[in-house]
């Protein structure tokens, strides 16, 4: 298993996680077989969002004897009344539901406490005026929660929460059809299918700007929906008009910036280890980009994907690396100190580059690579 820095929280986590979809199968009996698979298989993070007590409870009871060998995320605002989930932003009600989740759960904290499900600017706005960021706040100071969360499929009011909220940890959907499709508040718009029918061209601007302020302010994202649902895996089903592998999904997430966790969901034991089993992929299995260059209804033309099919340079630059320092750089507009300083030990920079253009020939984007690189030596000095 390969592990990975969780943003600035300190937390090193699993780089394929465990999302909670498969925990109710046969009857709860499927969750401490899940549980037992992910500590073989050394995954150790995982997201509960559902609020069922009886998945809670099954929860529980597979982590007896292992607590720490798990990071936990786990959702406030998502409660069980009247005999059905509700995601609510009544500060008393998610109260109750916090105490009752930590109880069913046998444990006195959440390494993540995950504000649940926020895709409107006026449910964020809900979710500072009723309190219950301060309330959060507050776990984490009591030490009940490690570190505050947020989930989020619309970009503009994840990254506005980056930036106002405290968050640490974003919990958002990521995956190459998503990517193309622009922000909005209507979450069933990102698997519509008609939005699909026209070539779409490019990642989407505000998604890319989100992945890009998590890193620069150290906000980790852990990803749900990479496989769309597993449309994205059928050829028949995906958006794309074409299938990808599990493997190139997990790469493809994994590559944005600020990623860390591949939350994957999966049934069986079986699903689970075929995500896990990324980390033994070879760099073939594991590419993305010559599928995404020949989507039919896709092109990321002219956009680095952080693929690395440039390389090899003669120069040895790490082509796909300083492009990325150079993307973070002019989305802020200025030159931030730890993008300086990430660019600045990095073995070779962007003004050695000699424009033989060998990288260009092999960029399945049709990426400006030697432009790039200008730009870089501009913006660092060397």
């Amino acid at each position: 298993m390969q592990y990975r820095e969780l943003g600035n929280t300190g937390l090193r986590a699993s780089a394929i996680g465990m999302g909670c979809e498969g925990f109710s199968e046969e009857s709860y009996g499927m969750t401490k077989k899940m549980f037992d698979a992910a500590e073989r298989l050394g995954i150790n993070y995982f997201d509960l969002y559902a609020s069922d007590p009886n998945l809670r409870k099954a929860v529980g009871d597979a982590l007896l004897g292992r607590r720490e060998k798990f990071l936990i995320q786990s959702h406030l605002c998502s409660v069980w009344k009247n005999g059905q989930y509700l995601r609510t932003r009544n500060l008393a009600e998610v109260k109750a539901g916090f105490r009752e989740m930590l109880e069913l759960l046998q444990t006195d904290y959440l390494d993540v406490g995950m504000i649940h499900y926020c895709d409107a600017m006026r449910d964020w706005e809900e979710i500072v005026q009723n309190g219950i960021l301060d309330y959060a706040r507050a776990l984490k100071a009591a030490g009940t929660i490690r570190h505050i969360g947020l989930s989020s499929h619309n970009p503009l009011v994840a990254e506005r929460a980056v930036r106002e909220g405290g968050i640490e940890v974003l919990m958002f959907s990521v995956n190459p059809c998503y990517d193309l499709q622009p922000a909005g508040e209507d979450v069933e718009a990102l698997w519509a299918d008609e939005n699909y029918e026209k070539h779409l061209t490019n990642m989407d601007p505000d998604r890319r700007r989100l992945y890009e302020t998590c890193q620069r302010f150290g906000v980790g994202i852990t990803v749900m929906k990479a496989f769309g649902g597993g449309d994205i895996l059928n050829a028949e089903l995906s958006p794309a008009g074409a299938a990808l592998t599990v493997n190139q999904c997990i790469h493809y997430a994994l590559s944005r910036p600020a990623v860390s966790v591949v939350l994957a969901g999966a049934h069986t034991v079986e699903q689970l280890e075929q995500s896990a089993a990324y980390c033994d992929a070879t760099d073939a299995q594991k590419d993305y980009a010559a599928a995404l260059a020949s989507f039919p209804r896709m092109s990321w033309e002219g956009h680095c994907m952080y693929c690395s099919h440039c390389e090899p340079c003669p120069k040895r630059i790490d082509i796909a690396t300083v492009t990325k320092f150079l993307n973070l750089a002019e989305a802020q507009g200025h030159l931030p100190e730890t993008v300086r300083e990430h660019y600045a030990v990095l073995e070779h920079h962007a003004g050695e580059c000699i424009r033989c253009g060998a990288c260009e020939k092999r960029c399945p984007f049709g990426v400006a690579i030697r432009e790039n690189m200008a730009k870089a030596e501009a913006i660092f000095g060397f």
